[in-house]
């Protein structure tokens, strides 16, 4: 019985503290070492199913929790990888040694989880999980998880970026040349606090404040601001960025502030949601309930962020919200013209091939042509003529048939200044 006893007693504590460590983990590069395997399979043959196999049954099937939220934030398709690895092999081969640095992921993080647990007592616990994705994202969060691509953080400038296409290795150099991996501590408490978060901006603002949040969670942490770009450029330049962002903050298109990489100066909208965080920081009486606040905000309720924004006297002078909605509307981009159409709801000619849309200024190579109302039975699309030389009209191939109802919708064009064009339907009918 008591050596029954002592072998229970050992038991319940080498379980114990198994838990224990279980608990206390707090980076898992699982899938970084189950990448280069299947990787290593790949590179063994040209034939593009064999790599899609090996691919998926030694790299994705095996996934841990982090890549398999990484691959639905990200909207990862397995082809994406293949792709990658066949078209860069001197990208992957000169990138491999350097993603083993994933393992000392969370080196010297502890102490600053302390203190964000001490500036915000709730606290929940959150893994952080490195993977190697395709190029979308240096860090992101989902629930309790911290998603960090091993691809993006761990690269420097020996990395050999000359394959890839040609804006993403303007963006590569720029990114590996501040040597990445050196942020992770300001890296992982920003996603770190993105998991104690409870919802997306619905606005512009909303965004800002939810991105802003964390950057500013980090500089209270860490005692530094985010070594990133945006915090150089931002401070330099707020007056201006005030007046920009504040004739945009109130709308749901946050192109010209949020991962706009080919911009000269990208993701201003981290710090505008930073600088008006520390506002409200700052002419708060209770820190520790101002903190709370900030990460608890519900980003994707319109009136809770507006009163915050009032509340945080970032602006000195009062808001109107409909005056600047009705501005910015104003300055959008409009279709002026459907040919051949002779009105907005026009009958034509099967034997037309060509819609071409005219638009009030010149657009940026951003388009897109989806399903209508009426579905994928009334779709008319079968190709792209594209822009016209000065930008202002752009043409699709249709396939008409007599005495049909056709609808499409077309999304996604932005004018030079970054205002994009309502979505918009298209529907026409044909002749008997």
């Amino acid at each position: 019985m008591k050596k029954y006893f002592a072998t229970l007693v050992l038991s319940l504590f080498a379980l114990a503290v198994g838990f224990a460590q279980k608990k206390a983990q707090r980076v898992v590069t699982t899938d970084v070492d189950n990448f280069w395997v299947a990787y290593d399979s790949m590179r063994t043959t040209q034939d593009s199913v064999k790599q899609l196999h090996y691919l998926q049954t030694l790299y994705l099937d095996k996934g841990t929790p982090g890549l398999k939220a990484m691959r639905e934030v990200r909207n990862y398709k397995p082809e994406e990888w293949v792709n990658a690895v066949r078209k860069y092999p001197k990208f992957w081969n000169s990138l491999r040694p350097r993603t083993q640095l994933a393992r000392s992921g969370a080196d010297g993080l502890e102490p600053h989880l302390k203190k964000l647990q001490k500036l915000y007592p709730p606290l929940k616990p959150a893994t952080i999980y490195f993977a190697i994705g395709v190029f979308r994202t240096s860090g992101t969060y989902k629930d309790s998880l911290v998603l960090v691509g091993a691809e993006l953080v761990t690269g420097n400038s020996s990395v050999d970026v000359s394959e890839l296409p040609q804006n993403l290795q303007t963006f590569l150099r720029q990114y590996y040349s501040t040597n990445p991996f050196q942020n992770m501590i300001p890296l992982n408490v920003h996603e770190y606090v993105h998991t104690q978060q409870k919802s997306l901006g619905n606005m512009l603002l909303g965004t800002a404040l939810m991105e802003g949040a964390c950057d500013f969670m980090t500089e209270l942490v860490t005692g530094k601001t985010m070594p990133l770009p945006y915090m150089e450029y931002g401070p330099a330049h707020l007056p201006e960025l005030k007046e920009k962002f504040k004739a945009e903050m109130f709308e749901t298109w946050d192109g010209n502030w949020f991962y706009n990489r080919n911009d000269p100066h990208p993701d201003l909208g981290y710090f505008m949601g930073y600088a008006i965080c520390k506002a409200y920081y700052a002419q708060a009486k209770n820190k520790q309930q101002a903190i709370k606040d900030i990460i608890e905000l519900q980003y994707d309720d319109d009136a809770a962020v507006e009163a915050f924004l009032t509340q945080s006297k970032f602006y000195q002078e009062p808001i109107n919200k409909a005056q600047l909605r009705k501005a910015y509307a104003a300055q959008k981009p409009v279709i002026t013209r459907i040919i051949p159409f002779a009105g907005a709801d026009s009958v034509l000619d099967a034997t037309v091939q060509e819609i071409r849309l005219e638009f009030s200024s010149q657009m940026l190579r951003f388009q897109a042509a989806d399903y209508g109302s009426g579905g994928e039975a009334s779709f008319p699309v079968v190709g792209r003529v594209g822009f016209s030389p000065d930008m202002k009209s752009y043409g699709y191939k249709v396939d008409l048939k007599p005495g049909r109802s056709y609808t499409f919708k077309i999304s996604g064009f932005r004018a030079t200044d970054g205002k994009p064009l309502d979505s918009y339907e298209i529907r026409f009918r044909t002749k008997p």
